[in-house]
């Protein structure tokens, strides 16, 4: 498949008040990446690696101090695509509070297709179904600002995918939820890429990340590794020094082989390692 999201030499400072002087800081540091259309990739680092930086960046709503960004060929930059670009490439941030605009749940869901001209018994049909399908259609007509976290995380996606982008930006989304609240949520991602949407996961959850198609890891403002989680996950070394853990399956699996527990190079996942465990048997 074609590219839908491409960055090239992408620099992104910003200002930053000193002590003295108004300080520069570059966040993204000559960071080239393509995504392909359809798949499903995980961006990890640590705070203040440039990863939501980079995000911002993919759809728009920051803009390139030097290099650029193309989403579905069209410039970043240029203002008169901008609606074209947001509309391509939707994002959820890590706060839902701060994507949800109106009180009643099946009206912030519609905001954003009536905002695209979209006909009302069309937008009717959107809310219905995106509601059912982040298993909130119970609670259409719920005061938003009264659910849970993770209930409102699902009404911020059902209001992004009701404008029906092709790709969904995703930064850190489970990052304020409890685990089960996360793991709703990370089972809705996983639907919508099923569905055919693009995914970019941002994310410091080593877990998650796994179960990507693809992992970029950055450090210090650039990419230090991107590939498939199975070859990402293997580079301990590099992983720990960008001040993160690998996934649990794959330090539980380097345990066992250190003591003499055979074991395939490739498990990153806990479903694999019980796999290979029971195939011990």
């Amino acid at each position: 498949m074609a590219d839908i999201i491409q960055a090239e030499n992408l620099i992104f400072d910003y200002s930053r008040p000193g002590s003295e002087e108004t300080e520069t800081v570059r966040a993204l540091d000559g960071v080239s990446l393509s995504i392909e259309e359809g798949s499903f990739t995980a961006i990890i680092g640590r705070n203040g690696s440039g990863k939501s930086t980079l995000a911002k960046n993919l759809n728009g709503l920051y803009l390139p101090s030097s290099g650029r960004v193309l989403v579905n060929g069209w410039d970043t930059a240029d203002d008169d695509r901008i609606w074209d670009i947001r509309q391509t490439c939707g994002m959820v941030f890590q706060n839902p509070d701060n994507q949800l605009v109106a009180s009643i749940v099946e009206d912030d869901v519609a905001f954003g297709p009536e905002n695209l001209g979209i006909p009302s018994a069309e937008i009717r049909a959107r809310v219905e179904r995106v509601l059912r399908q982040v298993g909130m259609a119970d609670y259409r007509e719920k005061t938003a600002h009264l659910l849970s976290g993770g209930q409102k995380q699902r009404v911020a996606i059902a209001g992004v995918i009701a404008m029906e982008p092709r790709c969904i930006l995703f930064d850190e989304p489970m990052a304020m939820l409890d685990p089960q609240g996360r793991a709703e949520i990370m089972e809705i991602i996983r639907a919508l890429h099923r569905a055919g949407h693009t995914v970019v996961l941002i994310t410091h959850f080593m877990d998650d990340a796994a179960g990507a198609d693809r992992v970029v890891l950055m450090d210090q403002s650039r990419i230090v590794l991107d590939g498939e989680p199975r070859e990402v996950f293997q580079e301990e070394e590099i992983i720990r020094a960008a001040m993160l853990e690998p996934p649990l399956a794959v330090r539980l699996a380097a345990r066992l082989r250190a003591r003499g527990v055979e074991l395939p190079p490739d498990i990153i996942t806990t479903e694999r390692l019980v796999d290979c465990l029971c195939r011990l048997r």
